[in-house]
């Protein structure tokens, strides 16, 4: 998984850089999901591996996903990876450039795993405490699991709040095992 994210790097941040200075994030944003839906069918991954699909092809192909104010640039994109033999990097640098851009908008994806569904209120409460305590705007992706018993885990980065109850019991287990 490193080599790929070493090998899409180089590609996200220059696609990023051009969306920013043309003031294109979103369009780009898109553009790479369209383009990593695409290439991500079985349908395209077998016209990939086919030695009789030329370059030109592959790139009419894909071009289709390339629409809006930035179908030129994207389609340049297209034949870029195509030439350089980077086609299946396109999900990763899709991945890469979200991150660049939520960084540069000051976003951060937020993972809450409830116990229990939160409804709208509990889950705009969630994210206005998230927000003050990291002072970004936080975008939630929510899912639950029971077995947390009650309460919530919830990761931001690199940082991790276990404020469920299978966390503290888990945690009151260590203490005792340490008395």
């Amino acid at each position: 998984m490193a080599e790929i994210a070493t090998l899409a790097r180089p590609y996200a941040e220059a696609v990023f850089k051009q969306a920013d200075a043309t003031g294109k994030l979103d369009e780009w944003s898109g553009a790479l999901g369209a383009l990593a839906a695409a290439v991500s069918t079985p349908e395209f991954q077998q016209v990939l591996g086919d030695p009789r699909v030329g370059e030109d092809k592959l790139v009419e192909l894909l071009d289709a996903a390339a629409t809006g104010s930035i179908a030129g640039e994207v389609r340049n994109f297209i034949r870029l990876l195509v030439e350089n033999k980077r086609l299946e990097l396109v999900p990763q640098i899709r991945t890469l450039y979200e991150a660049l851009k939520h960084e540069h908008e000051g976003v951060v994806d937020a993972r809450i795993v409830s116990a229990f569904p939160l409804d709208d209120a509990q889950l705009r409460a969630l994210v206005a405490d998230l927000e003050d305590h990291f002072k970004l705007k936080v975008n939630p992706h929510v899912s639950v699991d029971e077995s947390l018993i009650g309460g919530a885990t919830i990761q931001v980065g690199d940082a991790v709040i276990d404020a469920s109850v299978r966390g503290k019991l888990a945690a009151m287990a260590a203490e005792l095992a340490r008395i």
